[in-house]
C-alpha cells in the first residue's frame, strides 16, 4: 500500500497569534480541495490554541515544534505532551537541529551560548516516548552537519542518530512515527540536498527501520525530506521512492508557497 505524502510547516520562532491566523486563513482558501496528502501547521507555543481553533474544521492539523519528556513539574519554560494534545495538537517535531544546538556554522554569540541547546538522542528518544504516551506522534528529526559530509560520515551519523531515537518503541508506535532527514548544512541556508542522494539517506533510515522492527514497518513508516524545501524543488523530491513529505521551514511562512509545496506532492 503507497505512503500517503506529509507535509509539515515548522514555522520556527516566527509569525505573532494575529499573523499566525491570517496564514491559516489563506491555508484554508488554497488548500480547500486538496486530498489526497496529510498536511500540518506547527507553530509557536503561544499560537497554538489560536490557530488550531481556525483550522479545527479543516484538513489542515496541528503540531507543536518539540516537548518535554516529563507530565508536569518544575521544569521551567518546557512543554509537556499532554499540554500539546489539550490544545488540539496531533504532532510534534522533537530532535529538529536547531534544539540538538547542531546548527551549520557557529558564530562566536552561538558558540558562547550553545550549551543552552542541550538536546540528545538519548532525549529525543525520551520525548518520543512521551509524546506517544500523550496520544501525540513524533516527527523524529535527524541530519548530518555539513563537516560529517565531507568527511563521508554521513551514513553513520544518521544510523548511529537512528539507533537511538528509536530505541525501545513499540512495533506499534514504530509503524506510526514520522521521521525527517534534515542535512543540517541544508536548514535556511538555500541549499538543498540533491534529490537522489536525499532519496538515498531516506533508504539508509528506511533500513535501520527494517533492522529494528522489521521489513512490514519499515515500508509502512513515513520518512520527509527537510532542508530548503521550496517550490521549485518539491517535485523532484517529493516523488523520489523513499521520500515521503517534507518538514518545511521559511516557505511554510508564505501561504502560496506551502500550498504549492503541498500540491507537489500529489
Amino acid at each position: 500500500m503507497p505512503r500517503k505524502p506529509f507535509i509539515a510547516g515548522n514555522w520556527k520562532m516566527n509569525k505573532t497569534i494575529g499573523e499566525g491566523i491570517a496564514l491559516v486563513e489563506e491555508l484554508k482558501s488554497m488548500l480547500g480541495d486538496v486530498k489526497g496528502v496529510d498536511v500540518a501547521v506547527c507553530p509557536t507555543f503561544v499560537c497554538l490554541a489560536k490557530v488550531g481553533k481556525k483550522i479545527r474544521d479543516t484538513s489542515i492539523t496541528l503540531g507543536g515544534q518539540c516537548c518535554f519528556w516529563k507530565d508536569s513539574g518544575a521544569w521551567t519554560s518546557q512543554i509537556a505532551p499532554e499540554m500539546l494534545a489539550d490544545v488540539g495538537c496531533k504532532w510534534v517535531i522533537v530532535g529538529h537541529s536547531e534544539t540538538r544546538g547542531r546548527f551549520g556554522t557557529v558564530d562566536d554569540e552561538l558558540g558562547r551560548v550553545l550549551s543552552y541547546f542541550g538536546e540528545r538522542d538519548e532525549t529525543v528518544n525520551l520525548k518520543a516516548k512521551a509524546a506517544f504516551a500523550a496520544g501525540l506522534t513524533p516527527i523524529i528529526a535527524c541530519g548530518e552537519l555539513l563537516s560529517e559530509r565531507q568527511a563521508g560520515k554521513t551514513d553513520a551519523v544518521i544510523v548511529e542518530q537512528m539507533k537511538t531515537d528509536l530505541a525501545g518503541l513499540t512495533n506499534e508506535q514504530a509503524a506510526k512515527m514520522v521521521i525527517a532527514y534534515e542535512p543540517v548544512w541544508a536548514i535556511g541556508t538555500g541549499q538543498v540536498c540533491d534529490a537522489d542522494e536525499a532519496d538515498r539517506v531516506c533508504g539508509v533510515i528506511r533500513r535501520v527501520v527494517a533492522d529494528m522492527y522489521g521489513q512490514e514497518i519499515a515500508d509502512g513508516v513515513r520518512i520527509q525530506y527537510g532542508g530548503s524545501v521550496k517550490p521549485d524543488n518539491a517535485h523532484e523530491l517529493l516523488h523520489k521512492p523513499n521520500i515521503d513529505g517534507a518538514l518545511v521551514g521559511g516557505a511554510s511562512l508564505k501561504a502560496s508557497d506551502f500550498a504549492a509545496i503541498v500540491k507537489a506532492a500529489l
